[in-house]
């Protein structure tokens, strides 16, 4: 299983910032004491293009971003201050997605690191998030040729806002949001399937209602790749969670979602997205567990 990692390309960030960076460093880590991956599984990945970068974003904002002319207002909507830094990871970060989606089209199953950034839109940026990494991996799939219609399943706590705005019409990539309804973004935008669930949410409802999510995006998707955006944030001890779910209802999420793509005999592509747990090491297990779950669908397959 192919694992695409971008932590060494720093995002710089002030003392105190509540993004909690380190979590990529220590998943990498972790997955490599665990003894199921060698260092051979983890590559670097190229860095999103311009080109690629455009079938997602307004070529104004990709160069405000690249040539650091982005406003004050701006980089506090998104959450980080800008550096060149900034620019090199986000464009990793997409690069991971775009690579990972290449690796589970011949693989079966693969996985960004990092990435999930769901809240940039077209012409701007977000919620942590600069480039919408799905969006523009999604495009890049479609324009090489590699797939034809693609389903996002986005299980972050918070709604899928910007990747539910770009893909906004586009009937060849179904967007799927199961999200907290109170939380983060308060102003939502419609993804083709959003479901809405009430703060605290427990293991067993969730499951009910992804499940029927589930259910209904493949139907309607039809998908040839599926992009999994397995957020960390629904645990009950996330910072900025407000949902209730368990390890062990994070982890039989992880596993629904799999089945059904083991099932249709369909490719995923795994990105991270968020995860602000108290205790970080909560959140990197969280993330270990769903990619040691996928990594056990790709031995189920073979």
């Amino acid at each position: 299983m192919r694992l695409f990692y971008t932590d060494v390309f720093v995002l710089p960030l002030p003392a105190g910032h509540r993004f909690p960076m380190e979590k990529y460093s220590r998943l990498r880590q972790a997955l490599l004491a665990s003894g199921e991956f060698t260092p051979d599984d983890f590559h670097l990945p190229d860095a999103a293009s311009d080109l690629e970068l455009a079938r997602a974003h307004d070529p104004d904002y990709i160069q405000a971003v690249s040539g650091g002319r982005l406003s004050e207002k701006a980089q506090k909507a998104i959450g980080f201050p800008w550096s060149p830094g900034m620019v090199e990871r986000s464009r990793r970060s997409a690069g991971a997605t775009i690579a990972a989606c290449r690796a589970a089209l011949a693989d079966g199953v693969a996985a960004n690191l990092a990435g999930g950034t769901h809240h940039a839109f077209r012409d701007r940026g977000e919620g942590f998030c600069v480039f919408n990494d799905a969006a523009v991996a999604a495009r890049a799939m479609q324009a090489e040729g590699r797939a034809e219609r693609i389903l996002v399943v986005d299980c972050d706590v918070h709604q899928g806002n910007g990747t539910a705005s770009i893909l906004h019409g586009d009937d060849s990539i179904f967007t799927f949001s199961i999200h907290g309804a109170r939380n983060y973004p308060f102003d939502k935008e419609a993804s083709d399937l959003d479901i809405e669930l009430p703060d605290g949410c427990s293991d067993a409802a969730y499951l009910l209602r992804l499940e029927e999510g589930l259910h209904t995006a493949f139907d309607l998707a039809r998908p040839d790749l599926v992009i999994y955006l397995a957020g960390a944030d629904p645990y009950h001890d996330d910072r900025l969670g407000r949902l209730g779910l368990s390890f062990a209802g994070l982890a039989e999420r992880d596993r629904r979602l799999f089945g059904h793509c083991r099932q249709r005999q369909l490719p995923v592509a795994i990105a991270m997205a968020g995860g602000y747990a108290r205790q970080i090491d909560d959140t990197v297990t969280i993330h270990a567990t769903t990619i040691r779950s996928a990594r056990a669908l790709l031995q189920h397959s073979e």
